[in-house]
């Protein structure tokens, strides 16, 4: 090693010597430093302690001497209190002793005053025994001077009052009639002179014929068809007569039935507009025009109830509604009657201060049972309180169709109301024809006639009722039976109905074989 090395390596030692040497010595001064503050620490932590528990001991002498501060209160008021309550005791009983003491007194009081009133009870039941003694004499020389006894003189008294009574009664009573009558005959005038003035709509006889216009005279061979047989199907399909004379280019209909008569006539023109006219096609065209008059019977019911205001109808009282658009009373339309019956009572109803718009819906339906007298038995009052009832009307409703009549006497103003109404809008001049109604009548029995027989299919009154044409059920009649039923038809046509001249009854059998190719 070189000879300048050697100095450096020792002060490089020395150095790392004193770098060591001073190290050891802050660890020892820090050391010492510590364990310095750790028993100051130590010191201090006892000193809090110790005061501490000196705090401690001296709030738990303030706290005990507290205690038995409040404990001495409480006692203090409680004793307070049980002499407050020793004392009131004392009052009360002090009290109740006084209130025994009247109470006592009072009772007997009471006790004399008992007495008393029993004394003067015993001395008026003698004196009243005493009365009623004397009253007996009294009585005994009033009935032995008068002849009669008290029972027969009272008698007389009351039935002298009462033929007395009785005689003013009736005096007054016809005095106040007479005034009602007189008061309630020129309001009633006035009513129903102010409704018919209000109310002047025009009345209509319906015919039992319709015309049905022709493009030309050749069109009426198509409708005859070859031998007949188109005119036979469309008569037989309708139920209606078809008229073909001199008159030119036209057809007459005639039927007392107005929805047979329209149902030929729709299929009468379509089957002319359209050119093709054979017994298929006319099957097929009579079945468009029934459900067209449907339509137009719904449409009917419906414009009648707009005409009137009313709403909230059963859509089937609707459809019969519509049905009394083909209906006639002694000539009369029966819609347009129905419709003028509601007017005139919602103006009476008006006048007379009551519902208007049920006096309307009375008014309206009071002829509905018309529309089913062909299906159904029984009056045409009977079968319209059935269908009201059936369909949930007002009670007011069914009240006014079953004494519109007066098969019932009316109850309420409003059936009162309905009944003057129906009187005024049927007997105004030439509103109504007995004759029309009566013939009617007649062709519509002889089809019930004919109908009440087994085996009949339909049955169509024609020629004016000289003619009643049957159709029967091939597979229920056969040919042999068709004249015994033919002579059983006329025998009870001729016990049951009253016509001029005769009737021909012919029976229809017509049997179908139907097969699809396919």
């Amino acid at each position: 090693m070189p000879g300048y090395m050697w100095p450096v390596l020792a002060g490089a030692a020395c150095l790392v010597g004193g770098t060591l040497l001073g190290i050891i010595i802050g660890i020892v001064y820090r050391k010492k430093v510590a364990e310095a503050k750790i028993g100051s620490a130590e010191l201090e932590a006892q000193r809090i302690i110790d005061e501490a528990i000196k705090e401690a001991e001296t709030k738990k002498k303030e706290a005990l001497i507290e205690a038995r501060e409040e404990i001495l209160k409480q006692k203090n008021e409680l004793e307070q209190e049980i002499r407050d309550r020793r004392q009131e005791l004392a009052r009360t009983e002090r009290s109740l002793a006084q209130k025994e003491e009247k109470l006592d007194r009072k009772l007997e009081s009471l006790e004399k005053k008992e007495e008393t009133l029993n004394r003067k009870i015993k001395e008026w039941e003698a004196k009243t025994e005493e009365v009623e003694q004397l009253k007996s004499q009294e009585l005994a020389k009033l009935e032995e001077i008068a002849g009669l006894t008290a029972e027969q003189a009272k008698a007389e008294l009351v039935s002298r009052i009462e033929e007395d009574a009785k005689r003013d009664a009736a005096a007054r009573l016809m005095e106040i009639e007479a005034q009602l009558k007189e008061e309630a005959e020129m309001r009633a005038r006035n009513i129903i002179g102010l409704a018919i003035q209000r109310c002047a709509s025009d009345c209509v006889s319906e015919a039992t014929v319709s015309v049905v216009p022709l493009p030309n005279d050749d069109m009426k061979g198509r409708i005859i068809g070859r031998e007949g047989r188109n005119i036979r199907a469309i008569e037989t399909l309708t139920g209606v007569d078809l008229i073909i004379d001199d008159t030119p280019e036209a057809i007459t209909l005639s039927s007392f039935d107005p929805i047979r008569r329209e149902i030929a006539r729709i299929s009468l023109e379509k089957l002319i507009a359209d050119g093709r006219i054979h017994p298929s096609r006319i099957e097929e065209t009579v079945e468009k025009a029934k459900k067209e008059v449907d339509m137009i019977i719904k449409q009917a019911g419906e414009r009648a109830l707009f005409e009137t205001g009313i709403h909230g109808m059963h859509s089937e009282l609707v459809k019969l509604l519509g049905r009394l658009r083909y209906r006639t009373s002694y000539g009369q339309n029966v819609l347009r009657h129905s419709i003028e019956v509601a007017q005139l009572a919602g103006m009476m109803a008006d006048e007379l201060g009551v519902d208007s718009t049920l006096a309307k819906r009375c008014g309206l339906l009071h002829d509905i049972g018309k529309a089913m007298t062909s299906e159904v038995e029984g009056s045409h009052v009977k079968i319209g309180m059935e269908i009201a009832k059936k369909y949930k009307e007002h009670r007011e409703v069914i009240h006014a169709i079953e004494s519109h009549h007066g098969d019932v006497e009316p109850q309420t103003v409003i059936a009162m109301i309905v009944q003057a109404a129906d009187a005024v809008s049927a007997a105004r001049p030439g509103a109504r024809r007995e004759d029309l109604e009566n013939y009617l009548r007649r062709l519509q029995k002889l089809e019930e006639i004919a109908n009440s027989f087994e085996g009949v299919e339909k049955s169509y009154a024609i020629q004016a009722g000289r003619e009643i044409r049957i159709m029967v059920k091939a597979d229920q009649v056969s040919d042999e039976q068709m004249a015994l039923m033919a002579r059983e038809i006329v025998v009870k046509i001729e016990g049951t109905l009253e016509y001029p001249g005769q009737i021909k009854v012919n029976l229809i059998r017509e049997s179908r074989a139907v097969e699809y190719a396919k």
